[in-house]
């Protein structure tokens, strides 16, 4: 099992994906991604984000939104449970990332970008005001099928 976070940073029509393509053997690689990662031991799932994109942007979260939890069953072998989260207010400039490359994205360009199967899906639900619930069922890399719960 598998504990991590994922923000997507927002900003005049535009989102911060992270294109990667840096790091080897990256269960993600050629995929566009949010921010974010893998809790630490202790760590709460809001201290992981606002580290993590700390890391991986050079930005600092101000003000952060929490929107729900994903569970990506049999992904790549592992289940993994992932909390999602946004932010509008940030500070900071933009770092060379060591993961992928880093690119302010049209929202509206978003769905056109190399994401996986299950983004498509949820990526929409973070312009609503509901928490949600989802689980995503993978086999290895293959998407098969989902269910979700809004709160």
């Amino acid at each position: 099992m598998k504990l991590a976070t994922l923000c997507y940073l927002k900003q005049n029509g535009k989102t911060l994906m992270l294109h990667r393509i840096k790091k080897v053997n990256d269960i993600h690689a050629g995929k566009w991604n949010g921010l974010g990662g893998k809790l630490e031991p202790g760590e709460s799932p809001e201290q992981c984000v606002i580290r993590e994109v700390i890391e991986e942007s050079g930005l600092s979260i101000t003000r952060l939104r929490y929107h729900g939890l994903l569970v990506f069953a049999d992904f790549k072998g592992d289940d993994w449970y992932v909390w999602v989260f946004s932010a509008d207010q940030f500070s900071g400039d933009l770092i060379e990332s060591d993961e992928g490359h880093l690119e302010w994205v049209a929202n509206e360009l978003i769905p056109t970008l190399n994401l996986w199967p299950s983004d498509h899906i949820f990526l929409p639900w973070l312009a609503d005001v509901k928490v949600f619930s989802a689980r995503f069922q993978y086999h290895g890399d293959s998407f098969l099928s989902h269910s979700v719960f809004f709160y």
